[in-house]
């Protein structure tokens, strides 16, 4: 069996964004030389998510509008987590939204629906935070 681990390393200009990776999983597959076998994609931060979706920005506005409303930033005192951090709202979003992905590869390739790419969420941004890649296979 193969195996190949790998680190992205990303680093927001803005408190929450989603970053499609799907190039850099493809990439890092194709490197693995795993033709059969799965890819796992996991935040390595507790503020931080992992998930598959459509590249669409009105689905990115809609997640943005949908998050805040069940889990608005401001005002920080709404959160108990918040006694010495402004992040609380983050660590909510991350649950929802899920901390991995997994992913079939097939002929060497992620096995994606037509319209699926992995995106990486960030709900407390500014700061340098990691994805870990996984692939096993033959």
């Amino acid at each position: 069996m193969k195996s190949l681990r790998r680190e992205l390393w990303m680093e927001t200009p803005t408190r929450r964004a989603y970053v499609n990776i799907t190039p850099q999983v493809a990439a890092s597959v194709r490197e693995s030389g795993v033709a059969e076998g799965l890819c796992l994609v996991n935040a390595m931060h507790i503020t931080a998510s992992v998930f598959i979706n459509d590249d669409e920005p009105g689905l990115h506005s809609d997640f943005e509008r949908w998050l805040e409303g069940l889990a608005p930033e401001k005002p920080h005192s709404r959160y108990a987590h918040n006694s010495y951090e402004d992040n609380g709202d983050a660590h909510l979003k991350r649950q929802v939204m899920g901390r991995e992905a997994v992913v079939a590869i097939t002929e060497g390739k992620l096995d994606l629906g037509p319209w699926e790419q992995i995106f990486y969420g960030e709900f407390d941004g500014k700061r340098r935070k990691r994805v870990l890649v996984k692939i096993i296979g033959e």
